[in-house]
């Protein structure tokens, strides 16, 4: 007997899988890795995919090393050389601080004959806290959590966050020095800036106060007087250092590329729409409904059967008090916006596998998810209104949950239109 259909939902998350299985590091080194020194590997890094490329590294380097890297708690794992400590997600605390100050004393200690490997994933930028002199860590947290809330796109966010701070932006590669250094990077943000990716520690940039000053302002974060003298004294030249070298080693159009072959096994035509989508996740929603109903109507930009896909980091300006982040919103609004149209579904993702600050990596729907809400009395506006995507689609069985995935490639988003 020939085998049965797959389902929407079976196909949705077969393509969440294959873009995750292209942005584990393991076997990404393979090609690049260093020559070995004469004195000491010395292995540091942050994020939430930083202790997975620890282990993966010492795998692939075969050779005694020693470091310490910081992920968020819950995502850490076994390594045999390199030492792993957890610490919070997104506004920092006490445990990133200590280990940020003991990775920068790990980074002045390397000599001339020494290797310093650097591995910086999405989350390095709250998880590698060590704020600017003048700056405590209540600070830094009140500013996070401002930055957060105020719907400011992650490299605003990021450009902030270097400006008060002693080991971003550059300031741990300077440290390094005369030390070889070797950055491998996973990346979370749309265009694959490294000076992006959890703020740049180990790439080097000018600082700019007044565009940074004026960022704050233009996203309604408050500028104290404070902020404003420790954000235009903490300055760095940006003048490249001699002997780094820096590899990308996974990337949100690495996982797109991925979901593409497994949509063709799939029988569906892929179309990417973009890696770099950026925006309120709800207005995002809108462009992507319109997208999906030209398909269905018009055959344009594809025919059906096929899967749209996406990534990059939409963001959300929280109004309401519910529960969820950008993936499940996104989803949320984009099944407002469908109107239960038949034949479209889609998943909305976080790769790292938290979506916010919940316990699932995003949501799934199907063509009855309207009609299913209705029968139990959910009114997807409301829930919208108050920012509770998870809630709505814990009541529908419709939650991703994937627990810490150990990588981070930012959102993951595939619409079928069959």
């Amino acid at each position: 007997m020939p085998p049965e259909p797959l389902s929407d939902r079976d196909i949705l998350l077969g393509l969440f899988d294959a873009a995750l299985a292209a942005a584990l590091p393991e076997g990404k080194f393979r090609d690049r890795l260093p020559a070995p020194p004469k004195g000491r590997t010395i292995v540091i890094g942050a994020g939430k995919a930083s202790a997975r490329m620890a282990r993966a590294f010492e795998e692939e380097w075969g050779r005694p090393c020693e470091g310490l890297i910081v992920t968020r708690y819950g995502h850490g794992c076994e390594t045999r050389h390199i030492e792993i400590v957890e610490a919070a997600h997104p506004v920092p605390d006490q445990a990133g601080l200590d280990a940020a100050r003991r990775i920068l004393e790990l980074a002045r200690g390397a000599g001339p004959d020494d290797l310093v490997v650097c591995l910086m994933s999405g989350g390095a930028s709250a998880l590698l806290t060590l704020p600017a002199e003048g700056l405590s860590l209540a600070d830094k947290q009140a500013l996070n959590a401002a930055l957060l809330k105020s719907g400011a796109p992650i490299g605003v966010m990021n450009r902030v966050r270097k400006s008060v701070s002693a080991i971003k932006g550059g300031r741990l590669a300077a440290a390094i020095a005369p030390a070889r250094a070797v950055t491998y990077l996973i990346s979370d943000v749309p265009g694959d800036d490294p000076a992006a990716i959890g703020s740049g520690p180990t790439i080097p940039e000018a600082s700019d106060p007044e565009a940074v000053l004026a960022l704050m302002r233009t996203w309604g974060i408050e500028v104290t007087a404070k902020l404003e003298g420790v954000i235009r004294a903490n300055t760095v030249s940006g003048d490249a250092i001699a002997g780094q070298e820096v590899h990308m080693i996974a990337t949100p159009l690495m996982a797109l590329k991925a979901a593409e072959a497994k949509a063709r096994d799939f029988g569906l035509t892929p179309l990417i729409l973009g890696d770099a989508i950026e925006g309120e996740a709800r207005e995002a929603a809108i462009v992507f409904a319109g997208i999906a109903n030209s398909v269905a109507s018009h055959g344009l930009p594809a025919a059906a059967p096929c899967v749209l896909l996406s990534g990059g980091e939409t963001t959300v300006t929280v109004r309401g008090k519910g529960r969820g982040g950008r993936s499940v919103e996104f989803l949320l609004a984009l099944a407002v916006a469908l109107k239960g149209r038949p034949g479209v579904c889609a998943v909305s993702c976080d790769t790292d596998g938290v979506d916010g600050t919940e316990d699932n990596a995003g949501a799934w729907f199907d063509s009855g998810l309207l009609e299913a809400a209705a029968g139990l009395g959910l009114k997807p506006e409301d829930f919208l209104a108050n920012n509770d995507g998870y809630s709505f689609f814990a009541a529908l069985d419709r939650l991703v949950i994937t627990g810490p995935t150990l990588t981070n490639v930012n959102d993951f988003r595939a619409i079928l239109v069959r």
